[in-house]
């Protein structure tokens, strides 16, 4: 069974914008799309990690205040 094909309507910024980032020129636009959600999913995966350990570095009291910081590069 072939996947469900459906039209959306874009506007022609959007399109042009998609046009540049396909990696060759017969790529289609879902592929683009797939692309990107995925390439997003990864960020945000990434994004959570640091995420967690930037709080437990704070939690652990390893960090500096804005003054602090001011203060060390002579501000």
């Amino acid at each position: 069974m072939s996947p469900m094909v459906t039209t959306i309507q874009i506007e022609e910024k959007m399109r042009r914008a998609l046009e540049g980032m396909k990696l060759h020129p017969r790529e289609t636009y879902n592929d683009v799309l797939d692309r990107m959600l995925e390439d997003l999913s990864e960020l945000n995966e990434e994004t959570k990690k640091q995420l967690e350990q930037a709080l437990a570095d704070y939690k652990a009291g390893r960090c500096k205040t804005h003054a602090q910081l001011k203060k060390e590069m002579g501000f």
